[in-house]
């Protein structure tokens, strides 16, 4: 960790890409300003909590992480697990839960477990990904339209159902103004791409609120009192046994989903700057920053795609952005604070209208619906279900359990056990007394079980003497596969069929004998070639008369 943070500060000031990274750290703290009061907003905590988040967060990871150009903070992805956690603990209890989850993240980092968030299916992030937006769109929509719904729990249908119902009594100058800044966040990039589109939206909802004062239009002011000035003093969240035990569902679905989007942000810049990350140094950054931001009044917190896609747009090449990036979020808490005051919340639901609709992925949704296997499209659209009418962690949990599962069916359907005239006829033809076997593919739990045709091939034909299994396309064994091939040579043992097993790949051989399943052959019975398996039947087998067996029948599938 020294060794890194040693290697980070010697490249933070390289004069060749000074000027850049700098530029590109002045961009994205802009763009992180506005986004990160939002998402806190979002999530029940105060607008100056985002800041504090973006600012001890993205400077951990772009110190500590495992990709030099990642910036951290609040996202979007968030909104969902940390409004609820939220609203029934409180921002204390969020805190204690995102310091909670930054141990986990740390553990996870420590454990080398990076590489494993990589086999999260597709159609499992796609889902949750657009059942987060529309959670995070519909979410909006009272601070958008100046609602006030009537108190209706926590459950997505029932919000609906109370949005709907107060939709008619909307604020016309809150909406107003929220279209407003949700146009120009759609028209302004299309027109210029210098100043990001999100200041020029806030500053201009926030200028003509400041000069008219329309009356019943809510503020960071109003709302909130305002922004301090400083960060605050280091706190430790007041916990206790019961708290601790009710948060660790909760922590562990902030720890996931930390680790499941830094590490996706971690691959879209290592695709933008043929880097290669280090996932598991990445986990732990993230861990660190966990628990570092709750301290300082920030909350969760994890690698943001966008704002990372920015400042590599925008030419960062070093973690001297992310640093610069934070020290401006840092200045505009020390300078502009007040002027903070005046954004209007619809402004801020705006954009979050646009991040929504950014992360919700919707037109892959469609297009995976459109020509996914039927497989995939129900993970899809069951983990897209869940999220949004369930829990985020339920969906995730569900939806690799499943994805899984119909992995393991489509494997197991495409492992082949069976007699192939083409490999039995390679030399010349084998006696009748002879069977050829072909086993392709890996012997698993759930192709195991094919193993069983064998032995009622050879209860149909009782002239067999000999069973050769050619094992070469078998690329492994588990221990289900291991007992389903003992219970095979048992079986054949007890009628009198001696087996060989030709071709056997080397770690297949060393499962199998670490099995005992190897015991119960002659050293000469695994052969190389189904060359050597004809001559040693010639000589030892299909020469002798044959004679049943004496052991019984052992072992068990």
């Amino acid at each position: 960790m020294i060794a890194l943070l040693e290697a980070r500060a010697a490249g933070l000031f390289k004069p060749a890409h000074l000027a850049n990274n700098v530029l590109a750290g002045l961009v994205v703290g802009i763009v992180a300003l506005p986004l990160a009061m939002a998402f806190a907003i979002a999530s029940g905590a105060r607008p100056e909590q985002g800041l504090y988040t973006a600012i001890v967060a993205g400077l951990i990871t772009s110190l500590f992480g495992g990709t030099r150009v990642q910036i951290s903070g609040p996202t979007g992805a968030f909104i969902a697990v940390l409004a609820g956690i939220t609203s029934r603990h409180g921002v204390a209890g969020l805190q204690l839960a995102t310091l909670m989850a930054g141990f986990i993240l740390l553990a996870m980092g420590l454990a080398r477990l990076g590489a494993l968030i990589k086999y999260i299916p597709t159609p499992v992030i796609v889902g949750f990904t657009t059942g987060i937006g529309v959670i995070i769109f519909t979410g909006q929509w009272q601070n958008f339209f100046g609602l006030h719904p009537a108190n209706s729990g926590v459950h997505f249908h029932t919000k609906m159902a109370a949005l709907l119902q107060a939709l008619p009594q909307l604020h016309r100058a809150t909406t107003a103004l929220g279209a407003l800044t949700l146009a120009i966040l759609v028209v302004a990039p299309r027109w210029q791409k210098r100043v990001p589109a999100p200041l020029i939206a806030i500053l201009v909802a926030s200028a003509l609120q400041a000069i008219f004062d329309f009356e019943g239009v809510a503020t960071i002011g109003s709302a909130f009192g305002g922004i301090p000035r400083s960060l605050p003093s280091v706190t430790l969240p007041t916990a206790h046994w019961a708290l601790l035990i009710t948060l660790v569902g909760p922590a562990f679905s902030i720890a996931m989903l930390a680790a499941i989007e830094s590490l996706l942000s971690a691959v879209v810049a290592d695709g933008a700057t043929g880097t290669r990350h280090d996932s598991n140094q990445e986990l732990v950054a993230q861990g660190l920053a966990n628990i570092a931001a709750p301290l300082l009044g920030g909350f969760a917190a994890t690698g943001a795609i966008a704002r990372t896609a920015t400042n590599i747009r925008n030419g960062a090449t070093s973690p001297l952005a992310g640093v610069v990036h934070c020290v401006f979020l840092l200045l505009v808490i020390a300078l502009l604070a007040p002027l903070a005051s005046a954004i209007p919340l619809c402004s801020l639901s705006a954009i979050l209208f646009v991040v929504a609709w950014g992360m919700s992925e919707l037109p892959q949704f469609l297009r995976l619906c459109r020509w996914a296997p039927r497989a995939d499209v129900f993970v899809l659209v069951l983990s897209f279900g869940l999220t949004v009418f369930v829990d985020l962690v339920v969906a995730v949990n569900v939806g690799v359990a499943l994805a899984a599962i119909l992995f393991v069916r489509h494997t197991a359907e495409s492992v082949e056990v069976a007699v192939d005239p083409a490999l039995a006829a390679e030399l010349a033809p084998w006696p009748r007394e002879v069977l050829v076997y072909a086993i392709d593919g890996p012997l698993f739990y759930g192709a195991a079980v094919k193993l069983a045709r064998i032995n009622d091939h050879l209860q149909q034909q009782p002239e067999v003497r000999a069973l050769v299994l050619r094992m070469g396309r078998v690329p492994l064994v588990d221990v289900t596969g291991s007992a389903a091939l003992e219970l095979t040579l048992r079986r054949c043992e007890a009628r009198g069929t001696r087996v060989l097993l030709a071709e056997l790949r080397p770690n297949v051989q060393h499962t199998l004998a670490r099995a005992g399943v190897l015991g119960l052959l002659d050293k000469d019975d695994l052969v190389a070639t189904l060359e050597a398996a004809r001559g040693r039947l010639g000589a030892v087998v299909l020469a002798a008369p044959a004679k049943p067996h004496t052991h019984g029948l052992g072992g068990r599938i």
